[in-house]
Order: C-alpha cells, then sequence, then structure tokens
C-alpha cells in the first residue's frame, strides 16, 4: 500500500525557547513525528524558528558592537544559521526515536532558500518585531541605514516584512528525498528569504510567514495531506470571547466564510487557515490542524479541526 505523503508544519511549542528548552521538546516533538512514521507516513517537516532568529540575530549584532572587525549579520544568514541548528536536534531526536521503535530512515535538514517578490506591499509596511531593544541613538542608526523600527516599552525594537512566498529554490532536492523514501527537515522558519537577480539569490531583509511556506510545499511536493501541529487540539471560533467554538471538521467554503467574517487571529491562527485552505484548493486532500499532542489522532482522523 502506497504510504500518504504529509507536510508536518511545527509550531513553537515544538521546540521551546532556550538552547536547553529546544533539546527537551525536540525529544517530546520526535516522539509525535515518530508516531506518524510508524502510521505510515512519509513526512517532510517544517518548523517555526521566531525565538532562535530573534536570538542569533541579536547575539550576532552584540558581537559586532565588542569586535568591531566584525560586521553585522544579515536577516537572511540568521535565518541559515537557524534553520541549521534547529533541524540539527529534530534530525537527531527523531533519528534516536525511530531507532528506537526499529525504524531505520534517514533523516536529513535541507538548508532552503525561497524567492519573494521585490515589489510585494509587505516590504512597505514591515509588521514582525525582531532582535533587541534599542536606544534612541540606536533606533536612529538603523533608521540611516534603511532599516524600519518601531516605539516598544523601553525604547524601539527593529520589524521587517513578512512577504509572500513564491518559489523554493531546493525544491528538486526534497522531493529526491522524499521519494527515495527519507523523512526531510525543510523550510524551517518559513524558508531563508532571496531575491532573484539575475542569476544570484540575494537574501532579503524579511522574514516568511512558517504557515504559508508549509501550504506551498505540500502543493508543490502534491503531497496528500497537510498537518499543522500547534498548541491547541481545535481551531475555535469566536478565539476573543470567553465562550470560544471548537471547530471539528469543516469544508473549504466554510473555511473561506469564516475567514471573511474576521473570525481567526491574524499571526497566529488566520496564516494556518489560509494555508490550509490553497494547499486544498490547489489538488489537495486534507488538512489538519491540531496540538503536537494529539498528530497521531489528528493523522487517524479522530480529532483536530479537519478541512477537506
Amino acid at each position: 500500500m502506497q504510504k500518504k505523503k504529509i507536510v508536518v508544519a511545527l509550531g513553537h511549542r515544538a521546540l521551546g525557547n532556550t538552547l536547553p528548552e529546544q533539546k527537551a521538546a525536540t525529544q517530546r516533538t520526535a516522539r509525535a513525528l515518530a508516531d506518524l512514521v510508524e502510521a505510515g507516513a512519509n513526512i517532510v517537516i517544517t518548523h517555526s524558528n521566531a525565538p532562535q532568529v530573534g536570538m542569533i540575530h541579536t547575539a550576532m549584532n552584540e558581537f559586532q558592537k565588542t569586535h568591531t572587525g566584525y560586521t553585522v549579520a544579515p536577516m537572511s544568514v540568521c535565518s541559515a544559521m537557524s534553520q541549521g541548528y534547529i533541524g540539527y536536534d529534530i534530525q537527531n531526536s527523531l533519528r534516536t526515536e525511530l531507532l528506537r521503535r526499529g525504524i531505520y530512515k534517514t533523516v536529513s535538514t535541507i538548508l532552503t532558500q525561497v524567492t519573494v517578490d521585490p515589489y510585494d506591499e509587505a516590504f512597505h509596511q514591515p509588521s514582525k518585531i525582531i532582535g533587541r531593544v534599542l536606544n534612541k541613538e540606536e533606533a536612529e542608526a538603523e533608521e540611516a541605514k534603511g532599516n524600519y523600527v518601531t516605539p516598544v516599552e523601553g525604547g524601539w525594537r527593529r520589524i521587517v516584512a513578512a512577504p509572500k512566498p513564491r518559489d523554493i529554490i531546493e525544491l528538486d532536492a526534497i522531493q529526491l528525498m522524499l521519494d527515495a523514501g527519507q523523512i526531510v527537515i525543510a523550510g524551517g522558519g518559513g524558508g531563508i528569504p532571496v531575491l532573484e537577480q539575475g542569476e544570484v539569490l540575494k537574501g532579503a531583509s524579511a522574514v516568511i510567514e512558517k504557515d504559508l511556506l508549509s501550504g506551498l510545499l505540500a502543493e508543490e511536493l502534491h503531497a496528500d495531506e497537510l498537518m499543522i501541529l500547534t498548541s491547541v487540539e481545535h481551531v475555535s471560533l469566536s478565539y476573543q470571547s470567553g465562550e470560544a467554538t471548537p471547530l471539528g471538521r469543516l469544508t473549504v467554503a466554510e473555511a473561506e466564510q469564516y475567514m471573511e467574517q474576521g473570525q481567526f487571529e491574524k499571526g497566529t491562527m488566520l496564516p494556518k487557515i489560509e494555508a490550509s485552505v490553497s494547499f486544498l484548493k490547489k489538488g489537495g486532500k486534507r488538512a489538519v490542524i491540531t496540538s503536537i499532542d494529539k498528530a497521531r489522532e489528528g493523522y487517524l482522523g479522530r480529532t483536530g479541526t479537519i478541512i477537506e
């Protein structure tokens, strides 16, 4: 029997914030991923990276301040670093868990570049806060370099654009490894955003929404299913009220209607629904949004918000 091809998107809860937290979190997450493999899924794993890339960005810029012979690290480089060290922890934890179950599969991380449109309106309306709190002098220096800052408690912080993903540069490599029966970790943090300038790929000062990239990857791989693992078992309506209504099964049309009503919070649940709807409208069979602890049950259709 042919195994299902699934893109599994891991949220913040799967990774933690600090190095020790991440080590422990990925060991727990590995058990959920191994459950999917054991249940018969061929998986490609994507993941968030917000705390990690922020930590790297802050560390690299602080290092440059005290070591003047070094330059600051651009966002694209920080994204690449986060993909590498998060992938390292996930692949090692998952390999260990699979071996304990008698499952022999290679787990590999692919540093993944994703093109964005230089004319995407997001570049004119940056919204993603990154890095540490800046004083007035530092904020003015960032603006003088063409960067954006926003006032926060205690000072200012940088903000960067969140453009939509267009093309996945390493798609062929991901597909080849998946077809060979390997488990692939790709598109971490939404991918490394790059701009095409002739034959050159230039890193963009931006971040890509992880869920939107996960949906695009599922589309391009012609996956059977998109599974988004988050901190809640179900998506809920009226999320801001004290009487939230959990959603079980729903159609694409129903999901679109709820989006139009503003039922899903921007920056958290809305991108997950948008990615699911886009994937299904382009040939996907099913999208599941549920908690990490319920991954196997969600895969088996027993829980979670299931859109078909």
